[in-house]
């Protein structure tokens, strides 16, 4: 662990750490400090505290946690004898990544051996990527005299996901499409060109976690609209449109992360017309669309640009449906917009990585084959996930999705912050569903990727069975869930999100 003071490190305050940890302990528990550790290790593992952050003074801790100074002292303790938070007289506290770390994920210091990640909806790579990679070598060669910066992306690979819309029925052309290093990033491109801080960007709740960072991170202002037992609710859209004139829109129209939800034909030209009615550009996020675990999505509903292409950005990515390790995205838009676009790109990157960029060529042109197989092992391993969820924890509910990655589950009390603390301490590392609200709350939800091999999910479902029995207690975890009276009791309930299927 290193003891170097961090150069003009970002401060966390007191105030917005306890914030960020919601609700951290378990009620009753006696080893406060442990759950303080836990929790704070917790944000640290998710990325909302980044190496070399500096801490509040202990004083300051204690004071906004309304707990011990002793309590702080050994949460602090714990943490710096982990390597995650190193210490210095006169310097203060600061988060540090032990020495050592590796770069596998699941096998590092810093997550810990044989722990399970359930808090990152990233499935293993499809069969078809190796060979794809063994294709593209040799047709690389033809790049090498070139300079390899393709700040459009390369003409092949625009060309074969150009076709896939108009598969589709969207008739787009190749000057339409900009490769991006994921979707992320092409969300990031369209923040750096249409928002100013303090601009409003309109987001549905819940909603994928990172999009709100990087809301946060633009200096921009959220402005969440609950998503309802049907899906959206487009008359809350469309007050919000006209009330809050947001500069931006940000939708996940196809099996929405987290709940899984679809929006049909008729709700996306609605959606569309209010967008245009209040001249609200949106930026609709298609990540999953190839994830149809029920059917074709040839077969689905229309993609929202073809309602209005003037006022809608589309982004994808190829990390969900082949694999996340190829970091490669796109956004389609009108021509205008991707000349705009690829104006700022500069500032963040000067283009994609030309390999990848021909891997994922070959793997689109062989879509057709590589795809269902995909699709049907997802949908073999949400069923083992729901099975297992239905035989350990029956208090739980949630709907069962027809495409996507996640089940969205329904807690029946709002501890979810603290079942994905205690999980820490039985190797299983999860996503609380504050994470997917701009505002906090959604402690009766979390979100569980059924994106492992089929014994990694069982062994992740009992290990999240004792979670949820060490912080609901003994009794109710025997009968598989929080007792509902004993949890709500004492508990605020910020209940902002779908309501649970039966």
């Amino acid at each position: 662990m290193s003891s170097e003071v961090p150069p003009l490190a970002a401060r966390m305050s007191a105030r917005r750490l306890s914030q960020s940890l919601g609700h951290w302990r378990r009620r009753g528990a006696r080893q406060g400090s442990a759950d303080l550790a836990a929790g704070i290790r917790m944000l640290v593992l998710d990325g909302r505290l980044p190496p070399g952050t500096r801490l509040p003074a202990e004083r300051e801790l204690t004071e906004a946690l309304g707990v011990s100074r002793t309590m702080v002292t050994a949460a602090l303790e714990q943490l710096r004898a982990d390597g995650l938070v190193a210490s210095r007289r006169g310097a203060g506290s600061w988060v540090a990544l032990p020495r050592g770390t590796g770069s596998r994920g699941g096998d590092t210091p810093m997550v810990g051996h044989g722990m399970i990640d359930l808090a990152r909806a990233a499935p293993f790579a499809m069969p078809g990527v190796a060979a794809a990679i063994e294709a593209a070598t040799p047709r690389v060669a033809g790049e090498l005299a070139e300079h390899g910066y393709y700040e459009y992306g390369i003409p092949e690979l625009r060309q074969r996901i150009a076709d896939r819309y108009v598969a589709r029925g969207l008739p787009t052309t190749a000057d339409q499409i900009l490769v991006t290093n994921g979707a992320q990033h092409a969300f990031a491109l369209a923040l750096q060109l249409l928002v100013s801080p303090g601009d409003r960007v309109l987001v549905e709740s819940p909603t994928y976690c990172n999009i709100l960072d990087s809301i946060r991170a633009a200096h921009a202002i959220p402005v969440p609209v609950a998503l309802t037992e049907d899906g959206w609710d487009l008359d809350g859209v469309e007050a919000a449109l006209r009330q809050a004139a947001p500069r931006l829109a940000y939708f996940i129209v196809d099996f929405h992360n987290p709940t899984g939800l679809r929006l049909d034909a008729e709700g996306r030209q609605r959606l569309t017309a209010a967008l245009t009615r209040t001249r609200t550009l949106a930026m609709v996020d298609e990540t999953y669309v190839e994830i149809d675990l029920e059917g074709d999505p040839l077969d689905g509903p229309p993609p929202v640009a073809s309602f209005a292409e003037d006022v809608v950005i589309t982004i994808g990515s190829a990390s969900k449906a082949y694999w996340g390790g190829l970091r490669l995205g796109w956004l389609r838009a009108p021509r205008e917009m991707v000349n705009r676009l690829v104006s700022v790109r500069p500032a963040i990157d000067l283009g994609s990585p030309v390999f990848e960029q021909v891997v994922l060529a070959q793997l689109l042109a062989d879509s057709d084959r590589l795809l269902p197989p995909r699709r049907r092992e997802l949908a073999r391993l949400r069923d083992v996930l729901a099975e297992e969820l239905r035989a350990t924890l029956p208090e739980w509910s949630f709907r069962l999705p027809s495409g996507g990655l996640n089940l969205w589950c329904h807690l029946p009390a709002p501890v979810s912050t603290r079942i994905a603390v205690s999980a820490q301490n039985h190797g299983l590392r999860l996503a609380p569903g504050s994470r997917f609200s701009a505002h906090g709350g959604l402690e009766r939800w979390l979100r569980l990727p059924f994106v492992l091999a089929e014994d990694v999910l069982r062994d992740a479902v009992r290990r999240l069975g004792l979670a949820s029995a060490s912080v609901c207690g003994a009794d109710a975890g025997r009968a598989g869930g929080c007792g509902v009276g004993a949890a709500v009791r004492g508990g605020q309930d910020c209940e902002d999100g779908v309501v649970p299927a039966t």
